[in-house]
């Protein structure tokens, strides 16, 4: 990153944020149509790190050592953000809370919740369902659930 940036949460909450309404999709074959969250766009965090050109990878870090990998041009143009509110309420503990990266391109499991940072790299390191065997990319559309 050309500039590493830490916030604590008065921080993050001073970022711009904005609604989004998506469609959500889960591995177990359900998904969610016009869902509604605020949050910060993650390309508002991308603006301000100014990750460097060889970052072509996020890994999404979260409570209790969770992790989730992702490509950074999924994530750009308004196509993920970090949600703070569902559904006109802050998001609860339960769904992620105080704030889980959304991801509405993918399945559900690459939306990390009770988020702690997003790491910009040139490397796509694992994250822990694929480790376990659950598809790299997770495209809800081409049913790529599971590694081969």
């Amino acid at each position: 990153m050309e500039q590493p940036v830490t916030l604590d949460w008065q921080g993050f909450q001073a970022l711009a944020q904005r609604e989004f309404t998506v469609d959500i999709h889960c591995v177990t074959r359900w998904s969610k149509l016009d869902t509604c969250w605020r949050g910060v766009s993650v390309s508002v965090l991308a603006d301000l790190v100014r990750p460097k050109t060889e970052a072509a990878y996020v890994q999404a870090r979260a409570e209790g050592n969770y992790t989730a990998n992702l490509r950074l041009i999924d994530l750009l143009g308004d196509k993920a953000f970090v949600a703070t509110e569902y559904d006109g309420k802050p998001l609860s503990a339960d769904h992620g809370g105080p704030a889980r990266l959304v991801v509405p391109g993918l399945y559900f499991w690459k939306s990390a919740k009770w988020l702690r940072g997003l790491h910009f790299s040139p490397f796509d390191y694992k994250g822990y369902w694929e480790k376990l065997g659950y598809h790299n990319y997770g495209d809800p559309w081409k049913e790529q659930r599971y590694r081969g």
